[in-house]
């Protein structure tokens, strides 16, 4: 989203005082947000990553599709700092190196990550647990007892409207549908203002409502912010994306839109029978 001079917008989402201090200003003047370079990572000789390049743009909303051991979550593990590579480069912007740091810094740097199913705080109700996603970096009783501040609330309050649940904002989070709870803790992540967000199958499991919901929900949130979807579910990523880039062995096999990758040889070679 363009503001009147034609510069983007950083957030739909008001940005706490604190949040963002100490990170690095991202060079994003070539508009690439994210640079994988040569990735190789090998577990007991299997190559789950295998010489991977990749470049994801700011503002956009990506999708990274394969089948099981393509090499996709071994990526966003490398990303998020939970596997270190034999090889290559991983570079936020273009000179935030993310190797060699650990998952605290990266989320610090701006980069949050939401696995497939969710963790949210299932005998906490949903207002508490953006609360204590707000106070993450204290300990879970200083976030139980310690006071918000009027702009704390207001923006809770926001990103309640912007998940759908502001009618839910007293229930537990146990008692929600799946659905639910899945935009509940991208909520929670948006607490954080994070500028590349990486969501694993966020459909899965959905009711066709709560599918349609999320690709607005993500739809939505991207051009503020990068988001980087894995996802099995071709007719929810028909609903999202632009770019779809498929994985095989550990390498990009193919790139374009879905149109693009659907009548792409080297990819129906490889999926064929897969629902493409």
């Amino acid at each position: 989203m363009l503001n009147d001079s034609g510069e983007r917008k950083r957030s739909l989402i008001p940005t706490q005082e604190h949040l963002g201090r100490g990170r690095p200003k991202l060079d994003l003047s070539h508009s690439v947000i994210l640079y994988v370079e040569g990735l190789t990572v090998s577990f007991d000789g299997f190559k789950a990553l295998d010489d991977l390049n990749l470049y994801v743009s700011d503002g956009e909303l990506r999708c990274l599709i394969g089948a099981n051991g393509a090499g996709k979550t071994t990526l966003m593990d490398v990303i998020t700092g939970q596997t270190k590579p034999d090889s290559g480069s991983v570079y936020f912007g273009q000179t935030v190196d993310l190797l060699g740091r650990n998952e605290t810094e990266i989320a610090q740097l701006g980069i949050g990550r939401k696995f497939q199913h969710p963790t949210v705080f299932e005998n906490q109700n949903v207002f508490s647990n953006l609360e204590l996603a707000m106070q993450g970096r204290k300990g879970v009783l200083d976030a139980l007892t310690s006071r918000q501040s009027e702009n704390d609330i207001a923006l809770i309050h926001d990103i309640l409207k912007i998940i759908g649940l502001e009618q839910h904002l007293r229930s537990l989070a146990g008692g929600l549908s799946h659905g639910q709870k899945q935009w509940l803790e991208i909520g929670m992540l948006l607490i954080a203002d994070p500028q590349l967000m990486l969501v694993d199958e966020p459909a899965a499991g959905m009711t066709p409502y709560e599918t349609e919901r999320t690709a607005e929900l993500l739809t939505s949130l991207a051009g503020d912010r990068t988001i980087l979807v894995v996802e099995h579910d071709m007719e929810f990523i028909r609903s999202i994306a632009r770019t779809v880039t498929v994985m095989h062995q550990g390498q990009l096999l193919a790139q374009g839109t879905m149109s693009d990758i659907q009548n792409n040889p080297a990819v129906l070679e490889v999926y064929l029978g897969e629902g493409l």
